[in-house]
């Protein structure tokens, strides 16, 4: 299997590990191995609960994935003798000084800070004061616990006291850095890396470091004497110049410079001059070199396309960086190395990405290399993509750019050639990615049209029931400022009404919670003002009918957020639009099932309209079916609760029947029923027969045109039991029995089909 198909095998090949099932509902529910200190009013672990190192740090990593780790999670920590951290990661926390001190005190081996925005320079003191044991201190962007104060570190005559650290990284733009204090007590340093850092002298002259094997000065604009000294660490292995700002990376005799730098480091694998002139104009070099194993000693010679590379063309370097390098060196054909990162190909582009995920001004526009690769369709490595594509995004949420750069690749990726091999845990993944950048980025519409636009390529509402809440709040921002009329606008309101068909009344409810049915109702009173009949409009009320469906506290909202009045309206402004008519009456029939909300329907207006649209023919049957419908409901309550003088209940429910005798029984239709219930409901309704004639059609039809899918359900809700009842029922007059009749030879013949299947007995294919 090669590297590239293995990414989409990884996600799907085997089930999630019991560990990682049970620590991800520890983490989603706490109370489990957590109490509250009645004293100090802080969580703490359960008495009976000791986790060594290993469960720690995993429970650490796993909070952090959907939470921000604060001094609360901090506090469970206090415990040493029950708890235990070798390794404290922390990335976007709001945890403090006090905070950091709780897991600073289990002295760790191993300390990384990225974007932990509260803590202050007390915390530098706290880590000193634990850092007997150190090994790894890093301190990434965002994270302010170096002050720029020199005179204090002067007095000092350190910055930190790690004695045993071996690898210290600084993200942070633009701090000023003293050298000499920085490392004076660091001498067993074999990694340094001061990334975006500023270079506050020019004497780097530190002999102490003498195992240092890996310097990265990625974007320190620095002075010339810095060559002497970086050509003076005899042990480095790996080189990073690289400069994200073009300006910065000009050298005055660059060929000289590279040069010296290769020749005087001996043991040099792994070198990065992105964004430099480092690599020369282009002219080739000629190396002159004895042909190995040649007993003669005859002498050969061989190009190198970067002049201050020629020395390394019998030993070619592991890993050269040379993405946005002067005058195209990536695209060179001699190149002196085995792995190369530029933006001369996928290879090159994609092995950019791996390189430079830390360093979001370079991965930005990588993503942008990679997104009009696959704009234009010329990729070959999907799956390897894919893993870049959201380790970027899963890292950099609060990067808008690689944000919006990432979700447009995904967008080609989910519906390209590849789409068949995404499995669900990988779906998943995808999806999350995208929730977390549009939620960070929530007012940007180039983010949100990118992130809908690629939610659309999953199965709706299925591929996002597991984060269904999350999706819907998203959604229903989208669609909240109704100035903010768009492309944006419409696809939000497009998957909400997605997003509310085929769910269960849960998910209805929780749309309705919150604030659904008013944002339709305020888009829908804004078409009104411009007296504009759009898609959007449609969708609205299409949205509220499948929220309102079997839920009616979303009736509820409905008729208290003044609904009727916008549908009397919208039937005056637009009485010709059939889509919006028939899914403005689909609605009032949900809101008619609602026993308890029908007098709020009696009202001479409300029912005229209804007694009018009985003779509709808009849409075929359905605005008129959906009429007899609410009529029908309203009318089973009995005499009495028709309050009204007009229209009069008997010539309501003479149309009615006269309507439904109308109808054809083989017409198809567009509606979609999870449930009988209210439908079934009319059958008991024997003082007005013609609540059963309504009822019973209904059934007859649909079992009759779609009889898999709606016989199972007529049997499976009891209606068969009832129907037979109905044909022995003085009450129900001939059509109604006869329509009965039909209903059940229909699940008759779908239940006989079923039984006339031979049960297999061996594999087919035996």
């Amino acid at each position: 299997m090669s590297s590239d198909r293995a990414v989409f095998s990884l996600y799907d090949s085997s089930p999630d590990s019991l560990f990682d099932i049970s620590l991800e509902f520890i983490v989603n529910n706490l109370n489990t191995v957590t109490k509250l200190d009645p004293v100090r009013r802080w969580r703490k672990f359960k008495d009976d609960v000791i986790l060594p190192a290993e469960i720690c740090e995993k429970f650490l990593l796993a909070y952090q994935k959907n939470n921000r780790v604060s001094d609360n999670i901090a506090n469970l920590f206090r415990d040493r003798l029950r708890t235990r951290l070798y390794s404290v990661r922390l990335r976007n926390s709001r945890i403090t000084d006090e905070g950091l001190r709780c897991f600073l005190e289990h002295r760790p081996y191993e300390l990384e800070l990225v974007q932990c925005e509260y803590l202050s320079p007390a915390s530098l003191d706290a880590i000193n004061s634990n850092s007997q044991n150190l090994v790894s201190l890093k301190f990434g962007p965002l994270t302010y616990v170096l002050s720029q104060d020199e005179n204090l570190f002067r007095q000092r005559g350190y910055i930190i006291d790690a004695p045993n650290l071996r690898r210290l990284t600084i993200h942070r733009r633009g701090l000023s850095i003293f050298p000499l204090l920085l490392l004076k007590p660091l001498t067993h340093l074999t990694h340094l890396d001061l990334s975006e850092c500023t270079s506050a002298g020019s004497i780097w002259a530190v002999n102490e470091l003498k195992d240092l094997k890996s310097l990265i000065l990625h974007s320190v604009h620095w002075a010339r004497d810095v060559v002497d000294w970086i050509a003076s660490l005899q042990s480095l292995r790996h080189l990073d110049i690289s400069q994200s700002n073009e300006r910065h990376g000009k050298y005055f005799n660059p060929n000289d410079v590279l040069s010296k730098l290769v020749t005087s480091l001996p043991l040099l694998e792994s070198l990065d001059i992105s964004g430099t002139n480092l690599a020369g104009s282009g002219a080739a070099a000629v190396s002159t070199m004895k042909t190995v194993g040649n007993s003669n000693g005859i002498e050969t010679q061989a190009r190198c396309d970067i002049p201050g590379l020629v020395s390394r063309v019998n030993k070619p370097l592991e890993f050269l960086g040379l993405y946005g390098t002067h005058h195209g060196a990536c695209k060179r054909h001699d190149i002196p190395a085995k792995v190369i990162s530029g933006d001369a190909n996928e290879e090159q582009i994609l092995i950019a990405a791996v390189a430079y995920m830390e360093r979001p001004v370079m991965l930005t526009r990588v993503l942008n290399d990679l997104y009009y690769l696959f704009r234009y369709e010329n990729n070959a490595y999907v799956g390897r993509a894919l893993s870049v594509v959201l380790d970027a995004m899963d890292q950099h949420v609060s990067e808008k750019h690689i944000q919006i750069s990432g979700s447009a690749t995904l967008f080609y990726i989910v519906k390209g050639r590849e789409k068949a091999r995404i499995g669900i845990k990988l779906k998943r993944r995808i999806i999350t990615a995208l929730l977390d950048g549009m939620e960070a980025h929530l007012g940007d519409d180039t983010m949100m049209r990118n992130g809908c636009l690629t939610i659309c390529q999953f199965k709706i509402p299925t591929d996002v029931l597991f984060e269904y809440e999350r999706v819907v709040q998203i959604l229903l921002n989208g669609v909240a400022d109704v100035n903010q009329e768009g492309f944006v606008q419409r696809i939000a309101i497009y998957l909400l009404n997605s997003l509310a068909c085929q769910v269960d009344g849960k998910q209805k409810r929780f749309l309705g919670n919150h604030g659904a049915i008013g944002k339709m109702l305020n888009l829908i009173s804004d078409r009104l003002e411009r007296r504009l009949c759009d898609d959007v409009l449609e969708v609205a009320w299409s949205t509220m009918w499948n929220v309102t469906d079997e839920t009616p506290q979303n009736c509820q909202r409905f008729l208290e957020n003044r609904g009727m009045e916008h549908f009397l309206a919208c039937l005056k402004i637009f009485p010709d639009k059939d889509e919006l008519l028939r899914n403005m009456m689909g609605l009032l029939g949900n809101v008619a099932e609602v026993a308890e909300l029908r007098p709020q329907l009696m009202d001479k207006l409300f029912l005229t309209v209804f007694y009018e649209l009985l003779d509709s023919s808009s849409d075929g049957i359905e605005v008129s079916y959906n009429a007899a419908g609410v009529l029908a409901h309203m009318a089973s309550d009995g005499p009495a609760a028709w309050t009204v003088d007009e229209p009069a209940r008997n010539a309501v429910l003479e149309r009615v029947a006269a309507a439904v005798d109308r109808w054809d029984l083989h017409a198809e239709r567009n509606i979609n029923y999870r449930s009988f219930k209210p439908i079934l409901s009319l059958l008991h309704a024997h003082h007005t027969p013609q609540c059963q004639h309504w009822a019973v059609w209904a059934l007859a039809n649909l079992t009759t045109v779609y009889p898999d899918k709606y016989c199972g359900l007529v049997e499976a809700e009891g209606g068969l039991k009832l129907l037979k009842e109905l044909m022995v029922h003085p009450e129900p007059y001939e059509m109604i029995k006869g329509l009965a009749h039909v209903v059940i030879e229909n699940c008759g013949r779908w239940t006989s089909r079923d039984c006339d299947t031979p049960p297999l007995t061996s594999s087919p294919d035996n």
